[in-house]
């Protein structure tokens, strides 16, 4: 097998921060195997975050109503099988993509140690226990899977969305039909999380909204999707009046293409952690972000400088409170938990990260 002839097939069949982020073995693998074919199987929402990536040759989009049962599993992984490729690295590492990995005939199966599915691959990484750089171990445990390929990968590279020139015209029309105070920075809110689970309480998200106002008078746009207008709604009944004549619920991107070029004009986003604040990160929009108190800060506090991307934990100021608390418990307490997380204790964080926009 020689490179030009090598193909490679990458699953990450989860949500958008993880596809966004196992991106970067595209660029990994093609910097080194620049002839090799490069595709890539994610669910097909999270198409827009890898929209245009010059390293990926081709996508495989799995459809959860079409192919999450039993005969929609085995199609895919038939059409996997299929393809021929020479490598599958499997990113999501969970049964179902395991076994479309174990099926698809390549000579070379990697993923992640698991116990219950090791036996299925032929090259299997364990987890990282610490991150060597601030890239974190969401990106580090991604690319020490490339080791079963060759040991001269780097250890970290950071994730990229590629922007068409038409798409950031199209945002900056919109913005400026918006009559916005262009005196005024302009901030993205994450107001929700991807769940409940992993959503700041909303008396809590007002009072950081109503001091970022009172802060530095801002323009601020919510990153929500229509079916989520009166949730957020309630949240912005809870804020000052004063904050309310800043926020523009108006501008909000219609699709996830949308926010993310959105996002791009903006000067910091701010908000629960999660796929929005990755995709700041990579654009390179400076981020603050509040981790739910069940989500290890060390996988996903990636890029973390306390310069340009900031983030806060529960575990941060109260440590205590996880003594002798497994993962099945934390999530059992999560709410409890979200509560003990009042906004006084980092508010003083936030006003360093401000300070650089005022």
């Amino acid at each position: 097998m020689t490179e030009g002839y090598m193909k490679i097939l990458v699953i990450q069949m989860k949500m958008i921060g993880d596809v966004l982020t196992s991106s970067i073995l595209f660029e990994a693998l093609r910097t080194k195997y620049p002839q090799a074919r490069l595709e890539y199987l994610i669910y097909e929402h999270t198409q827009p975050v890898i929209e245009n990536n010059p390293n990926i040759d081709k996508l495989i989009l799995f459809q959860p109503k079409k192919h999450s049962s039993l005969n929609g599993l085995k199609q895919i992984a038939k059409r996997v099988r299929n393809e021929n490729y020479d490598i599958v690295i499997d990113v999501y590492s969970k049964i179902n993509s395991a076994l479309i990995t174990s099926y698809s005939g390549a000579k070379t199966k990697i993923s992640y140690r698991k116990w219950y599915t090791r036996f299925l691959y032929n090259q299997t990484s364990p987890y990282k226990p610490k991150a060597e750089t601030k890239a974190g171990l969401a990106v580090e445990n991604r690319m020490q899977l490339l080791k079963a390929i060759d040991s001269n990968f780097p250890v970290e590279i950071k994730p990229k969305i590629y922007l068409t020139e038409e798409e950031k015209n199209q945002a900056q029309k919109l913005l400026e039909s918006a009559g916005l105070d262009n005196d005024k920075p302009l901030f993205m809110i994450g107001i929700l999380g991807s769940g409940p689970e992993k959503t700041y309480p909303d008396a809590y998200m007002a009072k950081i909204l109503d001091h970022i106002a009172k802060e530095i008078p801002s323009n601020l746009l919510i990153n929500y999707i229509p079916e989520q207008k009166d949730r957020v709604t309630e949240i912005l009944k809870l804020c000052a009046p004063q904050t309310r004549k800043q926020i523009h619920t108006g501008i909000f991107g219609k699709s996830l293409r949308d926010f993310i070029v959105l996002c791009s004009k903006c000067k910091a986003l701010i908000g629960n952690e999660g796929g929005a604040v990755n995709i700041a990160k990579a654009l390179n929009v400076p981020s603050f972000s509040i981790f739910a108190p069940q989500t290890p800060k060390k996988d996903w506090g990636i890029y973390e400088d306390d310069f340009n991307n900031f983030s806060v934990h529960l575990r941060d100021y109260r440590e205590d409170l996880y003594e002798n608390l497994d993962k099945k418990q934390l999530r059992k307490v999560s709410e409890a938990l979200y509560q003990t997380f009042k906004p006084e204790l980092f508010l003083d964080k936030l006003n360093i990260f401000l300070k650089k926009f005022k």
